[in-house]
């Protein structure tokens, strides 16, 4: 059985593992779509720092050819399950310029 620590320590791994796997959604829709990940993330949070997770997983992300389709509703629930409302918002501003185009 797993000790107080070992518990925290694994919940906290599988959070990174999963916030992880929303950000490379979020960067290969971005991709999908011919959008910059960098440039909208900063709209959302323009106080922070380079994010270095983002920066990270757009290692990962493949071209727009070879990418499964990421449906927007997929990425809006994956980014509000983590509490990004902000880039939420960015997204949605996108996915209406997308629209209109």
């Amino acid at each position: 059985m797993c000790n107080k620590k070992e518990l925290e320590k694994k919940i906290v791994e599988q959070y990174q593992a999963d916030e992880n796997m929303m950000i490379l959604i979020f960067a290969q829709w971005c991709i999908n779509n011919e959008l910059e990940p960098m440039d909208i993330y900063k709209k959302a949070y323009p106080n922070q720092e380079m994010n270095l997770a983002l920066q990270k997983v757009l290692e990962l992300t493949v071209p727009k050819e070879e990418a499964e389709d990421i449906p927007d509703t997929t990425l809006l629930n994956v980014l509000q399950l983590f509490g990004n409302d902000d880039l939420a918002f960015e997204v949605t501003k996108e996915m209406e310029k997308l629209k209109k185009s």
